[in-house]
């Protein structure tokens, strides 16, 4: 099993920034790839950014304003989002992947709320 703790959400205006945190623990060993996914009130959850071995991706709504990065000494994955909009306000999750065997683990989800 792996248990993810994200932090660093909250209240911003528009144009500004936050930077999220997602701490990885337990069975970290199998993990191939970790993300973002966000998902707004009545909406699907939808894709942020992942990062793997083989690099990062991106959805076409956040490019050239977020950047996801990992601490893999600290088993612990970023999201700096610069320039933040309110359409960006969300509840943020952190996905942890085992390729391998198809799993993906979830965090508890912070939120992001940005006012105009």
């Amino acid at each position: 099993q792996v248990q993810l703790v994200e932090s660093g959400g909250g209240l911003v205006q528009a144009g500004g920034s936050l930077r999220l945190s997602c701490a990885a623990s337990g069975s970290i060993f199998g993990i191939s790839g970790m993300g973002w996914y966000r998902q707004a009130p009545g909406k699907q959850r939808d894709l942020v950014a992942t990062i793997t071995s083989g690099g990062t991706n991106y959805a076409d709504s956040v490019k050239g304003r977020f950047t996801i990065s990992r601490d893999n000494a600290k088993n612990t994955v970023f999201l700096q989002m610069n320039s933040l909009k309110p359409e960006d306000t969300a509840v943020y999750y952190c996905v942890a992947t085992e390729a391998l065997v198809g799993l993906d683990y979830w965090g508890q989800g912070t939120q992001v709320t940005v006012s105009s």
